[in-house]
């Protein structure tokens, strides 16, 4: 995640039921999550994070790894491409520890079709690339963000069991480390009108809540509309959500409103929300390692994170 710009300062096979009411009612509480649903989130982060893909550096050969996986995981799942293809190339200048660079990176996209409102879409994203190497050490970024891949696998394996009533459009995104980049692509080339997407839902930085016991939800000062559904959201095993990291008086990096790719769907005045933990220790570090994980605690922040799809997709458009 690119929380802010000193980026190099620091050296589903078994089903999930889970649901949220809409704001007219109470939420109800996931209920316990099947252990092969805990077993394919836990597989999705350690292969993304292994030392084998050193640390998915956008234009890579680690993150061209990456992005077979996740081409692979769609596949799979049964994800479908957009008409325009599975996969999404652009080039553009971004940050790199020694100046501006030019990258060539790869957003991976699937799409699958809504049953109550088919011609509006809920945009998912979630970054795949992270740092690469530096001084000869491997930044796998297990929480940043092979974390918000699996989580949005998660939720994609959901609404395979159980469709969506909006059309859905799952982004696994290149170049948020240099700069937003893939997002940025996505957003000045999208595969639908921008007028047809209701909300991006960002995930980024799911895994480590331990710090706070919390999962944020950025973008409700800016959109005011979403708050209402989630906050009846009850929290599961010792995570809840958390509202903030948006407001005037948050600033520096406390922030959240463009620190992530929710950015540049915010720039181009598209309704998001932003999903995610607190910083920690590991942040932007090489000891950013699946073993660092919590697997009870990654759970309860995806399982929230699906209750919150769920929660908006009853929700809006009505």
């Amino acid at each position: 995640m690119a929380r802010f710009n000193r980026l190099f300062l620091s050296c589903a096979a078994a089903s999930l039921l889970l649901a949220a009411c809409a704001s007219t009612g109470p939420a109800t509480p996931p209920e316990p999550v099947a252990p092969a649903f805990q077993a394919q989130l836990l597989e999705d982060v350690r292969i993304l994070a292994s030392d084998e893909m050193a640390g998915r550096d956008t234009g890579s050969a680690g993150g061209e790894m990456a992005r077979n996986y996740i081409v692979g995981r769609f596949e799979a799942l049964g994800v479908a491409a957009p008409m325009m293809g599975r996969l999404q190339p652009w080039e553009a200048t971004g940050r790199t520890r020694q100046g501006p660079r030019t990258f060539n990176g790869v957003n991976v996209i699937g799409v699958l079709r809504g049953t109550r409102v088919p011609d509006k879409y809920i945009v998912v994203t979630a970054h795949y690339d992270h740092v690469g190497t530096n001084d000869g050490q491997i930044f796998n970024g297990a929480d940043d963000n092979a974390s918000g891949v699996a989580t949005m696998l998660a939720l994609a394996a959901e609404l395979k069991r159980q469709a969506p009533e909006h059309s859905v459009i799952f982004v696994a995104l290149d170049g948020e480390e240099r700069g937003l980049l893939g997002a940025k692509h996505f957003v000045e080339a999208p595969p639908v009108p921008l007028a047809s997407i209701a909300m991006n839902l960002n995930f980024d930085m799911t895994a480590r809540a331990e710090t706070d016991g919390k999962l944020w939800v950025t973008g409700t000062y800016q959109n005011p509309q979403f708050r209402p559904i989630l906050e009846g959201i009850p929290a599961d095993g010792a995570v809840a959500l958390a509202f903030g990291k948006d407001t005037p008086e948050d600033t520096g990096e406390d922030n959240w409103v463009e620190a992530s790719d929710h950015g540049a769907f915010y720039r181009a005045q598209v309704p998001f929300l932003y999903l995610g933990v607190n910083y920690h220790p590991d942040y932007h570090r090489p000891s950013d390692d699946f073993e660092r994980i919590t697997p009870s605690v990654f759970t309860s922040a995806t399982a929230l994170s699906i209750a919150s799809f769920r929660a908006l997709d009853r929700a809006l458009d009505r």
